[in-house]
């Protein structure tokens, strides 16, 4: 039995606390180091197998253009009021200057050259798109070879030469591209120190005492160091997507505290019923931990799960978030308990002020003896804070209908935003006006329009076919959604060529979407005709919208596949069909209000400026099934760990609305708290610059917070109170299918546990 390994497991290491610790140690050290020696940097290769966007890198590659590497761009304009580089000698002077600069840092393969276009007239450097038509505006676009042979030393050379230029000559230089989305960090690591001081302080007011609030963080940096190294050597292996490691250590920190706050909310119930502290460590492991073990592995397979979308960035990046969960699962069960042992009966203590704040209780009601590390005292104060909770949820049981109508009302009004929800690609638009790259971002789109910040890049083989560019560039140029047709560039060697064509919209609108999908269903194919040639449409633009169509696509029937796998895994915990089922639907609410809340709030506008959003965005589109997967399992966190409790209580006393009261309440500190916890560490990153990881974190705060008070504390009582004895109904044939075995405590487990404080009372029958 699973309950009796971990007791083995838990009890083990609370044993031997200082091995234990040793080992995790020796494991980072090495984690990092191997990190250091075989790790790989992140890269942001956004596409997928068949994809036609895919299909014009691949050509773009074969030409060996060096369009398919990183690239910058240098954005200029006069200092002098009124002045324009069509008639200011100084200032295309300076503009010389700059682009020799450029051209002089390390791995620069080239720059555009618009004071040369200038030389060669006005017209000419306006249509190569290099000075914008009022001649304000000059863009030197630098190009650098593929990611894998940089670093942000390349970013930090580029940045330094514009502070220095900045004080030397007389333009305003503002910069921008995909170099800096590759190495920037304006965050530095501030949200996870925000992330774990919160949730420290949250932490102590829940126990009382600065020992048990430090030991979570301990065990959670302990996991997030050998989790996020782990993930570095997989990045020397494989392309391990840029926004991983930021969504490794926002769910990492998450989930990594919420279950060790769930371990050791039991130990110390334990050490209240006089357990010796290192039994105490064992049966928490063996209780609390099995929810763990489940809730982790049900995190692990709803991410895992996103290879059925065939997007190999989303599915490496599911596995290595999917790492750093598995670390934390580990960590739970083995390095806290060893903290614990090492830790003693000081966890069974609590302070004047914690005291005073009413901190440090057990919300279990006492069923034992003042033992030997157990005050009464901390007994009556913890039957007092219990107190509330169980008239909430008793109020509640007794009006269910009322509230489990009110509550699933709100949750389906917060979801309808989502019929609005629109995929794509935020870009430097978004980011706040102090930043370089928005700057950037601003003065191309006022001199040049707002398709040049997204341009797409056509990709064509003629095959032979010597009049075929000559039509695609024609067909190309009337297209009412293109402003402008760069010169094109033919590789001599494989006879490939691409255009760099300029929307007149900007990347984030709907409009250049359709653009995209009219150049590849009708444009391009009357430009090629029935031949052999072939033209594909790629970029950044193409690619996200690409891949927002194939997650869409997929969607159903990844949320198809996961909620079939959640429903079977809680049939065979709880040992019942319709409490399985009522926990699908439930999350799926939480999910959606999520989801609808993101569009109110990212595409609308509706309150972005309390997370300094200052400009409404598209959702990315991958967005979505991440934070399903994330969502769906971090929900089965508080499902699993609060069914556990109520099932429990109803094998002891075998009354449905007792179990559900005492269940729901018993752990509704522990809930509040881990998810007080979760939501304080996903807001910290929620209030970053990128635009994408304050989807990320906003999201999963949203959902979060949903979860466990509106769902938690009100719909499952209500809805568990109707359905009446039936919650615990499985047919038969179903029963004989099962393997046996309860979810909480196994039952030997449990009678010892109970022998420790009042006599175990005799229980029901499971049905």
């Amino acid at each position: 039995m699973l309950s009796k390994s971990l007791l083995r497991l838990g009890t083990g290491a609370a044993r031997r606390p200082w091995r234990v610790i040793a080992a995790w140690l020796v494991a980072a050290v090495l984690a990092v180091l191997a990190a250091v020696a075989l790790g790989g940097r992140t890269a942001d290769s956004m596409t997928a197998p068949g994809l036609d966007s895919q299909r014009a890198a691949e050509l773009i590659e074969r030409a060996g253009t060096g369009q398919e590497g990183m690239t910058a761009q240098v954005v200029v304009t006069p200092l002098g009021d009124g002045a324009t580089f069509f008639d200011d000698d100084g200032a295309r002077t300076a503009l010389t200057r700059l682009r020799a600069e450029v051209e002089r840092l390390p791995h620069v393969l080239g720059a555009s050259d618009p004071a040369g276009a200038l030389d060669a007239g006005g017209d000419t450097a306006v249509r190569g798109g290099l000075v914008s038509a009022d001649g304000r505006t000059a863009v030197v676009r630098v190009q650098y070879p593929d990611q894998s042979r940089l670093s942000a030393g390349d970013l930090d050379a580029l940045v330094g030469l514009g502070d220095r230029l900045r004080a030397e000559l007389p333009l305003r230089v503002e910069m921008g591209g995909n170099l800096f989305y590759a190495f920037s960090d304006p965050d530095g690591g501030v949200s996870e120190l925000i992330g774990l001081l919160a949730a420290a302080t949250i932490l102590f007011l829940a126990f009382g005492s600065l020992v048990a609030a430090a030991l979570p963080i301990g065990m959670a940096v302990f996991g997030l160091t050998v989790g996020v190294a782990t993930m570095t050597v997989l990045a020397g292996v494989t392309d391990v997507p840029a926004f991983a490691p930021v969504l490794g250590s926002m769910v990492g920190l998450g989930v990594g505290i919420d279950y060790a706050l769930f371990v050791l909310a039991r130990h110390r119930e334990y050490l209240a019923r006089g357990l010796d502290p290192r039994e105490a460590a064992g049966r928490a492991v063996a209780t609390a931990g099995r929810p763990v073990v489940f809730a982790g592995g049900t995190v692990v397979v709803s991410i895992l799960g996103m290879a059925v979308a065939n997007v190999p960035f989303m599915t490496v990046g599911g596995l290595a978030v999917s790492i750093v969960v598995l670390t934390m699962v580990l960590a739970s069960v083995t390095l806290l308990p060893a903290f614990l042992g090492a830790a003693g009966p000081r966890l069974g203590r609590v302070g004047r002020i914690a005291r005073a704040l009413g901190a440090g209780r057990s919300d279990r009601p006492d069923r034992g003896r003042s033992g030997r590390f157990g005050r009464g005292r901390d007994r009556e104060t913890g039957a007092a804070s219990a107190a509330g909770w169980r008239r909430w949820i008793g109020h509640v049981c007794r009006h269910p209908v009322p509230y489990a109508v009110g509550a699933a009302g709100l949750l389906l009004t917060a979801t309808l935003p989502v019929l609005g929800l629109r995929v794509g690609l935020p870009d430097d638009g978004s980011l706040p006006r102090e930043r370089t790259e928005r700057r950037a971002y601003d003065l191309v789109a006022e001199g040049f329009g707002p398709g040049t910040n997204g341009p797409l890049v056509i990709a064509a083989d003629p095959a032979g076919d010597p009049g075929v560019l000559d039509r695609l560039v024609a067909t190309v140029t009337a297209d009412p959604g293109i402003a402008s047709v760069a010169p094109t560039h033919i590789d001599r060697a494989t006879g490939i060529a691409t255009l760099v064509v300029f929307p007149t919209t900007g990347p984030q609108e709907k409009a250049t979407a359709d653009t995209i999908a009219r150049l590849r269903a009708g444009v391009l194919p009357a430009a090629i005709g029935p031949g052999p040639a072939r033209a594909h449409v790629g970029g950044a633009a193409a690619s996200l919208s690409d891949v927002g169509r194939r997650t869409s696509e997929r969607l159903p029937v990844f949320v198809a596949a996961v909620l079939a796998m959640s429903f079977l895994l809680l049939t065979l915990v709880f040992r019942s069909v319709l409490v399985p089922l009522k926990a699908v639907l439930l999350n799926l609410l939480s999910i959606g209000a999520a989801y609808g809340v993101m569009v109110a709030v990212f595409q609308w506008g509706w309150g972005g400026a309390l997370i300094g959003l200052e400009a409404t965005v598209p959702i990315v589109s991958f967005i979505p099934m991440f934070l399903f997967a994330i969502l769906f399992g971090l929900s089965m966190d508080y499902e699993v760990f609060l069914l556990s409790r109520v099932r429990e209580e109803y094998l002891r006393t075998g009354d449905n609305g007792t179990a559900v009261v005492e269940g729901v309440s018993g752990t509704a500190r522990t809930i509040t708290s881990a998810a007080l916890i979760m939501v304080a560490v996903f807001l910290s990153f929620a209030v970053t610059d990128d635009p994408s990881t304050k989807m990320f974190g906003f999201g999963l705060a949203t959902a979060i917070l949903v979860d466990a008070t509106v769902v938690r504390m009100v719909l499952v009582p209500a809805t568990m109170t109707l359905l009446g004895r039936a919650n615990w109904w499985l047919p038969g044939w179903l029963e004989r299918m099962l393997p046996r075995g309860p979810v909480g405590l196994d039952d030997a487990l449990d009678s010892e546990v109970e022998s420790t404080g009042a006599a175990a009372r005799p229980r029901p029958a499971d049905r």
